[in-house]
This record gives structure tokens, sequence and C-alpha cells, in this order.
């Protein structure tokens, strides 16, 4: 069984100035909880439970923010308003944290390869928090919990999927594969922000991977590319075509929280489907 997810949160939120100066953006709240406690949440539904994070400076409210908080607890003990942390002690109580830093930030690819001191030589799940990822109802398997029985079926790495517009093509990588099942393809061919003419398919990679320990070992292969980062997506690739890499095509909502309108759509989308239900 897979057991630990990485969650990449070294970014600086540059999209998110001047309210990212001084603060995380994954800690930046969707509604009354913020952006990364809602990954955490998906990673323990699905069974991940030890949860690693890759950070960066300026970062440490986000172990702050998973660990106990005395003078709070204190504050609010026997009153009504203790119940509002009832989420963030479920997470706690479910899950095993550790921490390691990125000192500098090379991309993607650098960043999981930092992770390796968090994972060992086991598979793992990899989410970025800027994409909040929601079911329509509680009941509904959330896109990790998905990919894992993925995962169960092939034993490889799992890239999440969606189709995007030709318009904003170029802002992921992009997939090309044979469709093996609806929804399920066998990845032949990556792109990196490809422009709408150079893409090889409208199908875009998200921020939810499983990835085999042999990632590694090829990230450290690879050599900058696209900005000059160390790419996922190019790693990706060469396990594809040494392997097999599927990319697989997931039910639910995604909103894209690393941009001002997707965050905004999301907390709109998470107070009135959500929030007014008791759901969130």
């Amino acid at each position: 069984m897979i057991k630990k997810c990485i969650f990449p949160v070294g970014g600086y939120g540059t999209r998110f100035l001047p309210a990212t100066k001084a603060l995380a953006k994954e800690m930046l709240p969707i509604v009354n909880k913020p952006l990364v406690q809602y990954g955490v949440e998906e990673a323990l539904s699905a069974g991940l439970t030890e949860v690693g994070f890759i950070t960066g400076r300026g970062k440490r409210a986000i172990a702050d923010h998973f660990d106990i908080s005395y003078e709070l607890e204190h504050q609010i003990s026997g009153t009504g308003k203790e119940q509002y942390l009832d989420s963030i002690r479920k997470v706690m109580k479910g899950c095993i944290f550790s921490f390691t830093r990125q000192a500098e930030m090379k991309g993607l690819g650098h960043a999981i390869l930092t992770g390796r001191t968090l994972t060992g030589m086991e598979p793992f799940g990899v989410v970025l928090a800027d994409d909040l990822c929601l079911q329509e109802d509680n009941t509904q398997a959330n896109v990790l919990e998905q990919m894992v029985k993925v995962f169960n079926q092939f034993r490889c790495s799992i890239v999440a999927v969606m189709e995007v517009p030709e318009d904003e093509i170029h802002k992921y990588g992009v997939i090309k594969g044979e469709e093996l099942k609806d929804g399920l393809y066998k990845v032949s061919d990556m792109v990196e922000k490809p422009s709408k003419e150079e893409a090889p398919s409208n199908l875009a990679i998200i921020g939810r991977y499983i990835l085999t320990p042999d990632i590694f070992s090829i990230i450290e292969k690879t050599p900058p590319g696209k900005g000059g980062e160390i790419q996922l997506t190019d790693a990706l690739l060469q396990q594809a075509k040494d392997g097999c890499v599927i990319a697989y095509k997931f039910k639910g909502n995604r909103f894209d929280c690393g941009s001002v309108e997707g965050f905004v759509e999301a907390t709109n989308y998470v107070y009135e489907n959500l929030y007014l239900k008791g759901l969130a």
C-alpha cells in the first residue's frame, strides 16, 4: 500500500503579492481552511498518512498549522469555538508529518528530488496544493483515492489529467498516449507548456501524481528544461520511454488556485456547495 505523500510548498506565490510577501501561498484560506489542509485531507482519505513537506524560506506557518497551539487551545477550551478545530485535529491525529527544505527553487523536478529523504525507495503521492480538487459530495472518491486504485492495477507512475481549452494549453504539461480504456492512457509523449500548435493533445497534467521511486535516478540525469528549471515532465517522459506511465482522466472538480481568478472561483464554490451545507 502507498502510505507516503509529499507536498512541494517552497514556491514564492508571486501571483498573489503583496499577500504572499510574508504569508505562504499554501496558507491562503478557501473560506475557513488553508489550501494545504484541503490537500492533506485528500491524502489522508486516500490512506496516505505519512505526509512530507518540501518547504523553503518563509514557510514556517505550514509546520505551525499542523501542530498544537497550546495557548489557542487553552483560550477556547470548553467554548463553542472549539468545534472549529475539529477538522485540523482529525488531520493531526491521522497523519505523521515530516519536513525538509529546498534551498533553491529549481523547478518541480528538483523539489521532488529534494523529497527523496522523506519517501525513501517507496512509491509515493505528490500533491500540488495550488490545484484544489473537490468532489460533488463526501460519498465520492477523491482524486488521490481514484489514482491509488489505478496504481494498484498498473504498479507504475500515474499522472492526473484533464481536458483544457486550446487557449489555456500553454500553461500545462500535456500528454499524448494510447487510450487503454475510457479515461486511461499509456503515455508516449509529454510536452511542458507547449503552444497550441505544438500540443500533442488537449490532455493537461494537473497537480496530482503517484510516482515510483526510480523517478529519482531519472531526475538526477535530467538536464534543465523550459525556463531553466528541472522539469518533472521531462523525467516522466523518460520514465514512460523506459517503462510505463499512465495518465488518468480523473472525476471531480479542479480549481487553479495558483491564479487569482481560480482562487476566487474555488472560494465561491466551496462556500455555496460545501460550507453552507456543513461539508467543509
